[in-house]
């Protein structure tokens, strides 16, 4: 939950991006991608939490470069919530993408063509997510949300299912 308790001090920082009008937008792009290929809220979570997972070592590792600003840089961009993606997708290679999406299909039981097919959405909505910790200034490496996400030592303290089910609550009371 330490996750979503980030996004929510963005959203009340002036100083950051995050706005509850980005959460919603971001909350209800996952739910329309999800409703209109028949997946349940549950098989959504544990979507969310199979890729935030896949994709924090690849993350890191950007980070890691000698240009470890290209991250910040990547996850400031404003990210599409529709099914474009190309922000977060261009860091993941297609080897990358064929095994984000078998893990998710052998973890949730979901067609692997369902799951290719919202991939896009689904790291779209988690760059519009970590980029709403970047802040209104220039100051790289102080998005919170971004840092958070990349601390987890995997414990489920900062997983993206929590993000999205808390996000819910949070939008749509």
């Amino acid at each position: 939950m330490g996750l979503f308790f980030e996004v929510l001090s963005a959203i009340n920082n002036p100083n950051q991006r995050g706005n509850v009008a980005q959460l919603e937008s971001i909350i209800n792009s996952v739910q329309q991608v999800a409703t209109s290929r028949g997946i349940q809220p549950s098989q959504m979570q544990n979507i969310m939490s199979v890729v935030g997972n896949m994709l924090r070592p690849v993350l890191r590792h950007q980070q890691s470069l000698p240009d470890g600003n290209q991250l910040q840089n990547l996850i400031s961009q404003p990210a599409s919530t529709d099914s474009s993606g190309l922000g977060m997708q261009s860091l993941l290679s297609p080897q990358l993408q064929q095994q984000i999406v078998q893990t998710v299909s052998q973890t949730t039981g979901i067609s692997p063509n369902v799951i290719e097919a919202i991939l896009p959405t689904v790291t779209s909505a988690v760059q519009s997510l970590l980029s709403m910790g970047s802040t209104n200034g220039d100051s790289l490496n102080s998005n919170s949300i971004l840092n958070t996400f990349l601390d987890s030592d995997g414990d489920g303290g900062t997983d993206l299912s929590d993000v999205l089910r808390f996000g819910d609550r949070f939008v749509h009371p």
